[in-house]
């Protein structure tokens, strides 16, 4: 693979590269050992402006020895509400080295949920972005007698405030100044006393009914986590990352945020989500992560764009790609690859891949990774079409991120990989369950011990609800989730994540959700991609006003008729798609039917979406 893909390292790092047996104390080395290097970066106002080592130890002391002003105790918690931002790094591991408990609320939840967050993590200091997130905490602070201050990362707007439970970002670290002239020791004595065993971060993960459950990490298990990506993948100092994906996320915390911390490798911060595709250009990671809606979305736009182009340019991007898809196959078979057939490679990324690579901004990337859903196999192939590996990896919440990962030279488009060595995995013989036991996994559901109790058994197995095999290799693959498995009223079982995937595969296709437990034939409710599906309607004069009409759109439909055709060719009869309804409404991360990764909640949609759902069975 390595005289094929330039940069294909994803060689593995077996050394502690920084000592510490908990998160502050791994920081505060990392940071004394490359005070003058760069960590992370971020945009503003159309400029990259870098965080040195030193510069962000500076911040976190004078956050720390700020909230230590309004009174922070060992064991309090406090919670923060905003995007990803290098503030919400710098509030996290000063709280951590108070020996706190960090809580992470999605900016896109209501005060309601805000709310209740606080309330079950017991909050006591809540950090806000701005202006509007404020106001949500302003709303709730009645209903919050525990909380003692809010605290705004930006002022803009707020400067004539006037509110004694309110403070900037700015005021509480000239607050932690003063603290510091006076008690020059007590961050270090606080960072001294934070033990492997004691909780460190809240994780809330909503479940298929009730209250949101916050996953228990201690130092213990995110350490673990830590040290364990570097045996996989490693990463080092000359590595660059984009942060993107939600801090209270644990793909983003754990794998973003404390892989870097502890490897070295540099944050760039996107502007905002919307921003991702110009961001990553001009970041050009050499480690690119990120969710499959991403790399969807990356492969739609260029899949349009392709469309668009001169003849010649679709002549040599087919031809280079068949070439790629070529070696790809022999790769992946364990076969070699013939003399000429490389020299065509390489032709083949000069003429027309390495230009996608660039379009999309991956050009630089030693490897991708992809987790926290499912991906279509045949989108993985085309990555590494284009010359780049990817490797899937397979976790969750409860387990620090990653349990499973796909070693370098042994991708299987479709598999998860083999377990992770920091933990054990294994199908549970009577129900096909993926189970994980190992010092990753979380501690429990906090104020939750009969969910505890119902997650990890008394052998110390971590029961996940995904349902999965094992080859001989080791490989595991993931079916679908426990609840999601379809059985028809014919009794056949169906598994829709795959169908979803090749409907996702379209690029006039963002997420669909599969329908059939207990009817007599498969539906799907399907979210269309606007951009690309509007591109087509101005390109073919399709009339439309907004977005509504244009999903009932005539032309519209019979275009995502042929993809759902096109993708019920790859299954036998019983798993065929036999009719579809368009999502009319435009949804963001803030509408409840989408989870903060983007991807449709397939619970809630069919409840939402019943009698849409009702009438293509009666209709």
């Amino acid at each position: 693979m390595s005289n094929l893909w330039d940069h294909a390292n994803m060689r593995g790092n077996d050394a502690i590269v920084v000592p510490g047996e908990t998160v502050p104390r791994i920081f505060w080395n990392a940071a004394e050992r490359r005070a003058s290097q760069v960590w992370m970066r971020e945009k503003e106002l159309g400029i990259w402006r870098a965080w040195t080592w030193a510069q962000t130890a500076q911040a976190v002391r004078e956050i720390a020895h700020g909230l230590m002003a309004l009174g922070f105790e060992r064991g309090e918690t406090v919670s923060i509400l905003s995007n990803t931002v290098v503030e919400w790094v710098l509030a996290d591991v000063a709280v951590l080295s108070c020996g706190g408990v960090c809580s992470g609320i999605y900016p896109t939840d209501a005060a309601s949920q805000a709310h209740y967050l606080c309330e079950d993590s017991s909050s006591v200091m809540l950090f806000v972005e701005d202006d509007e997130q404020l106001d949500k905490a302003l709303e709730i602070r009645d209903q919050l007698p525990k909380l003692r201050k809010i605290i705004v990362f930006d002022m803009d707007g707020l400067h004539d405030l006037d509110d004694p439970g309110v403070i900037g970002l700015d005021a509480l670290r000239a607050l932690g100044r003063e603290h510091l002239a006076a008690h020059p020791k007590a961050l270090d004595e606080r960072i001294a006393a934070v033990q492997t065993d004691d909780l460190a971060i809240l994780v809330y993960t909503s479940g298929t009914t009730g209250k949101p459950k916050g996953a228990m990490h201690s130092h213990r298990t995110l350490v673990t986590s830590m040290r364990g990506y570097n045996l996989t993948t490693a990463q080092d100092e000359n590595d660059e990352r984009m942060c993107f994906l939600p801090l209270c996320h644990i793909a983003e915390r754990m794998g973003g945020e404390y892989f870097a911390m502890y490897t070295g490798s540099k944050l760039n911060f996107v502007e905002n989500p919307d921003t991702v595709p110009e961001n990553v250009r001009e970041i050009a990671p050499t480690v690119a992560v990120a969710v499959p809606r991403v790399w969807e979305k990356f492969y739609s736009a260029v899949t349009i764009a392709i469309k668009e182009s001169s003849r010649l340019q679709q002549l040599a991007y087919g031809w280079g790609l068949s070439v790629g898809m070529k070696v790809v196959e022999l790769v992946l078979a364990g076969k070699p690859v013939p003399a000429l057939l490389k020299l065509q490679f390489r032709v083949a990324r000069v003429l027309a891949l390495d230009n996608v690579r660039r379009m999309i901004g991956i050009h630089r990337a030693r490897f991708c990774v992809t987790g926290a859903a499912p991906i279509s196999p045949d989108l993985v192939r085309w990555y590494m079409a284009l010359g780049v590996p990817m490797a899937e990896v397979w976790g969750m919440t409860e387990t620090g991120g990653v349990s499973t990962y796909t070693p370098p030279d042994r991708i299987r488009p479709g598999k998860i990989g083999i377990a992770a060595p920091w933990n054990e995995v294994r199908i549970d013989p009577a129900t096909g369950e993926i189970l994980v036991r190992g010092p990753n996994v979380f501690i429990g559901y906090l104020n939750q011990p009969e969910k505890t109790a119902e997650a990890i058994d008394k052998d110390g197995w971590l029961h996940t609800g995904d349902v999965g095999s094992v080859d001989e290799e080791g490989m595991f693959r993931i079916t679908d989730r426990m609840k999601d498995i379809i059985i028809t009223a014919g009794g056949k079982n169906v598994t829709p994540t795959e169908i979803e995937n090749e409907l996702k595969f379209s690029p006039y296709v963002t997420d669909a959700v599969v329908i059939g437990d207990a009817r007599p034939y498969l539906v799907v409710l399907i979210m269309i991609d606007q951009e690309n599906v509007e591109k087509f309607a101005q390109d073919n004069d399709v009339p439309f006003s907004n977005y509504t009409s244009l999903t009932r759109a005539p032309e519209v439909r019979a275009l995502i008729q042929a993809e759902v055709d096109r993708a019920n060719k790859k299954f036998a009869r019983v798993e065929q798609i036999k009719k579809f309804h368009l999502i009319e409404s435009q949804l963001t991360a803030e509408d409840e039917e989408l989870t903060p990764t983007m991807k449709l909640k397939r619970k809630l949609v069919q409840t939402k979406y019943k009698p849409q759902i009702d009438a293509m069975y009666t209709g």
